[in-house]
C-alpha cells in the first residue's frame, strides 16, 4: 500500500465473491487507461477474531486459506498471467478497516456491492457502505453483472 507517488494507484477489494471479481476486472481496465497501477487488497480474520463458533484454528492455516482463496480470486478474473500493473496486498484485519487505510493517497477505492435479494440489491452492503462514507478518495461501488 506503499508506492510511487507519481503512479496513480486504484485500490480494489477482492474477497473471492463475483461482486469483488467484477470490481478487480473493472479497476484493471481503468489502471489501463489512466497508466495506474492496480493494488488488489484482500483482508483476512481469523474465525475467532470475528465470532465464529467452531474449533480453534493455527493463525497460520487461516494465513494459508487467505492466501489460496485470494490467488483463486484473482486468477478467476485473469487466468494463469496476471497483468503487471496488479499487485496482490493481503492483509489481516477488518475488510472496511484495511480498504479505507489502503484508500489513503490513492486516486480510486473500487469496491463490489454484495447487496442481496429484492429489496437489499437497492442498498450498499456494509464494506461498500463504509468505504463509500469513510475513503481517503474517490470510492467506485462496482454491482456484478450477470453472464448467462
Amino acid at each position: 500500500m506503499d508506492g510511487d507517488s507519481a503512479t496513480p494507484r486504484v485500490v480494489v477489494g477482492v474477497d473471492g465473491s463475483a461482486p469483488s471479481q467484477e470490481a478487480l476486472r473493472w479497476a484493471a481496465h481503468q489502471a489501463q487507461l489512466t497508466g495506474a497501477v492496480v493494488e488488489a487488497v484482500c483482508a483476512w480474520e481469523t474465525p475467532s477474531e470475528v465470532g465464529w463458533a467452531g474449533p480453534a484454528t493455527e493463525a497460520g492455516f487461516d494465513l494459508e486459506r487467505a492466501q489460496l482463496r485470494f490467488s483463486e480470486g484473482v486468477r478467476a478474473v485473469f487466468g494463469e498471467v496476471k497483468p503487471a500493473e496488479v499487485r496482490e496486498i493481503l492483509v489481516r484485519g477488518d475488510p472496511s478497516e484495511v480498504l479505507v487505510k489502503a484508500s489513503a493517497g490513492a486516486d480510486l477505492l473500487v469496491v463490489g456491492n454484495r447487496g442481496r435479494g429484492g429489496f437489499a440489491r437497492a442498498m450498499l452492503g456494509s464494506v461498500s457502505q463504509r468505504c463509500a462514507q469513510h475513503a481517503k478518495c474517490p470510492v467506485v461501488v462496482v454491482q456484478a453483472v450477470a453472464h448467462s
